[in-house]
């Protein structure tokens, strides 16, 4: 499902997600930059790239849809192959011209790389971060989180809940999940009040932010 909020970055691909199961992807700029580079391959310096970014930020679905449009390949964990596999695969990319993509928690500056020939080469390999989401990101992957789950939810609600929890995915995702289990549990729609109530509960927004101004319209 791909949404189009009037706060998300106007690129030149259509990256749809590519089934039902998987999130939104939702471009603002938090993680414009690091898609733009993605979807312009033709000018990679070397045929690898690193994506980071916290858990949760839709860099798996990044790389999907990287591999789906551009038929490359994609290592989803720096430590879920040995690195003689990582490197026949850098090696392979350069070859070949069918890039690589690696999705890691953190920049390879950061891992311990023992193999001399691979530490050389991902030190010329382009980092992509993606950084936690500002308030019109955040925003508009609340209600498209929503709507991925069939439910409506009134553009207050997320304007409501931005300014007042903790600024990242995770937290994100928390908050979606748990709006969703009360309404169901209850019975009652997504509103200002069951969020309040809600959130406050469960301790996933700060009692002490309830007198903040809401998120104004994202442009």
């Amino acid at each position: 499902m791909a949404r189009a909020p009037t706060s998300q970055i106007a690129l030149p691909l259509d990256w749809s997600a590519g089934g039902s199961n998987d999130a939104p992807l939702v471009v603002g700029t938090s993680n414009a930059d690091a898609v733009r580079y993605l979807r312009h391959v033709s000018t990679w310096p070397v045929r690898t790239a690193v994506l980071t970014g916290p858990r949760g930020s839709g860099r798996s679905l990044i790389g999907r849809l990287f591999a789906r449009d551009t038929g490359g390949r994609v290592i989803d964990g720096h430590d879920s192959v040995s690195e003689e596999e990582m490197f026949h695969a850098w090696n392979s990319a350069q070859a070949s011209g069918s890039p690589l993509l690696i999705i890691a928690d953190a920049p390879p500056s950061e891992w311990h790389v023992e193999l001399p020939d691979l530490a050389s080469r991902l030190r010329a390999v382009p980092v992509l971060a993606i950084a936690e989401p500002d308030d019109c990101l955040a925003r508009d992957l609340i209600e498209a989180l929503f709507a991925q789950r069939g439910m409506a939810l009134a553009p207050e609600v997320a304007a409501y809940i931005v300014p007042r929890m903790e600024r990242s995915y995770s937290m994100i995702h928390r908050i979606v999940a748990a709006l969703d289990a009360a309404s169901l549990e209850q019975g009652r729609r997504v509103g200002i009040r069951l969020t309040r109530e809600t959130l406050l509960s469960q301790g996933l927004i700060d009692p002490d932010l309830l007198e903040r101004q809401d998120v104004p319209p994202c442009r």
